[in-house]
């Protein structure tokens, strides 16, 4: 089987390098011409476990090659980004309805093309089917067409691919059954068939769900803090129910997931999807009690952040709040940024970022920042104080003053 896919990032090339690891002959299609140099030496741009050993050996063994144009194919898939229109929240359909138009003249009767990235629900029928349909096709007789999201955790995506069960909503049950063929290439979960709509509805779901539990820990930490109770304690007594697990706070929701998904239901039911909103609205307004929380703690002087990628232990940065608490500091503050997972030339090491720091702010929860050395932040800090957004220091040394979504009320 050819496969050819579209968009070459945090999705579609892992999704590129287990179908070439199946045996597959795979395109790796994206527009920007560095990332295909790069990859086709076998050189990969995201920080995952597993694919940069995968992709270059199917670049030695010609299964895999990277190019700024589609190729004709038995299969198409298209994983590009899908960003939200701030004036209504509606889902941005732009990257993908371009993504469809360039696999046009290379399509032929009885492929398949498959939408993974995520999108509003009823986008497949109403807005991806007609350009398909309208350049001669017959969805379900001649051209298959169907919505599988993926479900994936960075940092496990390799597995979680592989593992996790697939939603495969399909425009009819014929195009279904096709799109779980090419699934079934690599996929050990269970391939769930339904209908487009359905999988659409399904995904943003799943995201929104996590959201809004996320956002019930987060006002949670806005209300112990404002009457003057440990939000830290309250969890863990609410979670020794055996039907409670409440989330832990932070200092806000990103990702290309749970920080744009709920939002494409949303617009779809704006005078019903309150809860929804209500929750989104939630979660965005962390970085502002952050920041209310760090002038209480210093009013001046030098803060060394901790983290800005979303997720801990990657270098996905994408919607990460980090970049609104440093935007909305930087004004009163001296910023210093240390991420570990993050090649950035601006970004400083360690040492550089503590020297003469009054204030450590982490905000992701990277492993390095769960063993720090002390020894260093006491020699090297003004004050040693540290605001740990993520809550993941249980202890430190007498001489290092300690601030999470515990303690907050005691300012």
């Amino acid at each position: 089987m050819k496969v050819c896919i579209i968009g070459q990032g945090y999705i579609g090339l892992p999704t590129a390098a287990l179908f070439s690891r199946s045996h597959c002959e795979v395109v790796g299609v994206d527009i920007n011409e560095t990332m295909i140099e790069n990859l086709n030496k076998g050189i990969i741009h995201i920080e995952e476990p597993g694919i940069s050993e995968i992709i270059k050996k199917a670049v030695e063994n010609k299964t895999y090659i990277a190019s700024l144009t589609p190729q004709k194919a038995d299969a198409f898939i298209i994983t590009v980004p899908t960003p939200y229109i701030i004036e209504n929240y509606s889902c941005d359909l732009s990257y993908v309805e371009n993504a469809c138009n360039s696999i046009l003249p290379y399509l032929e009767k009885g492929n398949t093309v498959i939408i993974e990235s995520t999108i509003a629900p009823m986008s497949t029928d109403n807005t991806i089917k007609p350009i398909f349909e309208n350049a001669g096709y017959t969805i379900g007789k001649d051209l298959y067409l169907a919505h599988c999201p993926e479900r994936v955790l960075p940092g496990q995506i390799i597995e979680e691919l592989i593992h996790n069960d697939r939603i495969i909503g399909g425009v009819t049950p014929k195009c279904a059954k096709k799109a779980s063929e090419v699934y079934g290439q690599f996929v050990e979960g269970d391939l769930m068939l339904t209908e487009a709509k359905t999988a659409e509805l399904s995904k943003c779901m799943e995201n929104t769900f996590r959201d809004v539990n996320i956002a019930l820990a987060n006002e949670l930490a806005k209300i112990c803090s404002e009457i003057g109770v440990n939000t830290l304690d309250v969890i863990e007594m609410a979670n020794k129910h055996p039907r409670v697990n409440l989330h832990s706070p932070g200092p806000g929701v990103g990702g290309h997931c749970l920080a744009i998904d709920p939002y494409f239901i949303y617009a779809k039911a704006p005078q019903t999807a309150k809860i929804i909103k209500l929750a989104r609205d939630t979660n965005n307004s962390m970085p502002e009690f952050v920041c209310e929380n760090v002038k209480k703690i210093i009013k001046k002087g030098k803060i060394a952040i901790f983290g800005v990628s979303y997720k801990g232990n990657t270098g996905d940065d994408r919607e990460s709040p980090a970049y609104e608490i440093i935007n909305k500091l930087n004004s009163n503050y001296e910023i210093t940024i240390y991420d570990p997972h993050i090649k950035n030339p601006d970004f400083v090491n360690l040492n550089e970022a503590v020297k003469n720091a009054d204030l450590i702010l982490i905000l992701c929860d990277h492993d390095e920042f769960k063993n720090l050395d002390y020894n260093l932040i006491i020699e090297k800090m003004n004050n040693p104080i540290i605001f740990d957004t993520k809550n993941i220091i249980k202890e430190v040394p007498q001489e290092i003053k300690l601030y999470n979504y515990g303690n907050l009320y005691t300012l």
